[in-house]
């Protein structure tokens, strides 16, 4: 996961523009907005990225954590969201002292793909502590082994057309294509689960799981799944 970090906290090429890469975030918040169980929740988001909609988050719940490990967008996440009360923002390291059963709702939105298998057992064994008994984890975009880039390029193709930036969508792909981004995934790759095997994954981590109907985000050829910590 180091090399992605690296990658993420660089200055990328990743969206295809700025209206892109706001419209993506505002996309995300509203679906996490959509799990929230009551106003007075404990969120957090486990390697958020740049969240830049966290705010609207923050609005629908009672405290929202932003936990990310990259130390450049983490210091842009506290400057950012610094007068707002409601956010606070932790490495990952950060969850590990943080009190157990104290968190409602967990999202991992698009990060499963950049561990390794054991990295997200880890990962899921943290949130599963810091989870309240029937506490939910909703692990947004998933990669499935049999679906490849080029759904992707039609997902933000899609996505751009309906929402007025195709030209700086198309410019962006080969943008990416000459990017460290596609050489570091042709180097390291991504990781990709079945259905099953994310199941299985989950539930010897110690959830109860089930594949949501519609995937975070605008991509639907990706997997969302709902985990419950099991008593």
């Amino acid at each position: 996961m180091e090399d992605w970090i690296d990658y993420y906290d660089s200055t990328h090429t990743i969206y295809a523009s700025r209206l892109h890469r706001d419209l993506h975030f505002q996309l995300i918040a509203r679906d996490i907005i959509g799990y929230i169980p009551a106003p007075d929740a404990v969120v957090l988001d486990y390697a958020c990225g740049e969240a830049l909609s966290a705010a609207l988050v923050a609005e629908a719940c009672g405290k929202l954590i932003l936990a990310e490990p990259a130390p450049g967008v983490r210091g842009r996440l506290i400057a950012r969201f610094a007068p707002n009360l409601k956010i606070r923002v932790r490495s990952l390291d950060d969850l590990r002292k943080m009190p157990e059963a104290s968190v409602d709702l967990v999202v991992m939105n698009s990060v499963a793909q950049y561990m390794t298998s054991p990295e997200l057992d880890g990962a899921l064994a943290v949130i599963r502590r810091l989870l309240r008994p029937g506490g939910r984890l909703v692990l947004g975009d998933v990669l499935r082994p049999e679906v490849g880039m080029a759904r992707d390029v039609m997902s933000l193709l899609r996505f751009a057309t309906a929402n007025g930036f195709l030209k700086d969508a198309l410019i962006g792909l080969v943008s990416t294509a000459l990017s460290d981004y596609r050489q570091l995934r042709a180097r390291i790759g991504l990781q990709r689960y079945d259905e099953a095997e994310m199941m299985a994954k989950l539930a010897a981590a110690g959830f109860s799981a089930s594949r949501a109907p519609f995937n975070i985000g605008h991509n639907p050829w990706r997997m969302t799944f709902l985990a419950q910590r099991a008593i």
